[in-house]
């Protein structure tokens, strides 16, 4: 630790037992107190009730949760739904269940760790390097979604259900235009429709125009919208039904964000 400064010490599952517990505190109390003098950010990483609540970051192996969390959480997972290293005939996630995964995770107030394996001789298989690309090719589009967000009042709309727990990544999801995830940054909330819809036409329910003097329904001024990563100016009007939004040149088979400007 003080040879190399890291920011992240991750630990698997092991560390919740017994015999572990009385060295826990002196390990994070070291930790914590060096990085202070090193004037870094660092983290701890722990499964299931290793540490107490508050004191680290708790991961989630291949796995997320069903709901908003009002802390800060991390899944790990890898490319691969069947390793978590280079094996012949892997069996490899698309970019898009990532880059949905990595939505949906985001908008709890959750992180991901992705796992890319790599062959004995150290270089990155095709397979893996062509999924981080088209991924990061996502990002340079509609990273303000993402990165530096926060929790909106709701994660998300939609039918799918998201099946919570550990080791539930194998199964792929099948999100539908009603599937919307949800992040703020300052004045701006991002709508990222997992399945954007061939007719165009997206309604967010979240957003409908509703009493709100009782129930905390949303409430605010919508001022303006647009499409990341499209020049299409949408169509947009905000009805009792939802807010929605119709563009009708807009197609992708990859998540489609909405960028909304609130007052």
């Amino acid at each position: 630790m003080d040879l190399y400064q890291p920011r992240i010490m991750y630990f698997d599952w092991w560390i919740q037992h017994h015999a572990v517990k009385p060295y826990l505190k002196k390990f994070a109390a070291y930790y914590y107190n060096r990085a202070l003098e090193w004037g870094i950010e660092v983290a701890i990483n722990y499964k299931h009730d290793a540490f107490m609540f508050g004191t680290a970051v708790l991961d989630i192996e291949r796995g997320q949760f069903a709901e908003q969390k009002p802390y800060f959480w991390q899944t790990d997972s890898a490319v691969a739904k069947n390793s978590w290293c280079y094996t012949e005939n892997n069996e490899y996630k698309t970019a898009k269940e990532i880059i949905s995964d990595l939505v949906d995770i985001v908008s709890k107030n959750g992180s991901l760790l992705l796992n890319v394996g790599p062959k004995a001789d150290g270089t990155i298989p095709d397979e893996d390097r062509a999924i981080l690309l088209e991924i990061g090719d996502w990002l340079k589009v509609n990273g303000e979604a993402i990165y530096d967000t926060k929790v909106w009042r709701k994660s998300g709309e939609g039918p799918t259900e998201i099946i919570e727990g550990q080791f539930t990544d194998n199964e792929t999801k099948v999100f539908t235009p009603e599937d919307i995830r949800f992040t703020v940054n300052g004045s701006y909330l991002f709508a990222t429709v997992l399945q954007y819809p061939k007719s165009g036409e997206v309604c967010m329910t979240s957003l409908a125009e509703k009493d709100a003097s009782k129930l905390p329904h949303f409430h605010g001024i919508i001022k303006e919208v647009s499409l990341l990563g499209f020049a299409e100016q949408p169509e947009w009007k905000r009805t009792e039904q939802g807010l929605i939004v119709q563009t009708h040149t807009v197609q992708s088979d990859m998540p489609v964000v909405i960028k909304i400007l609130l007052d």
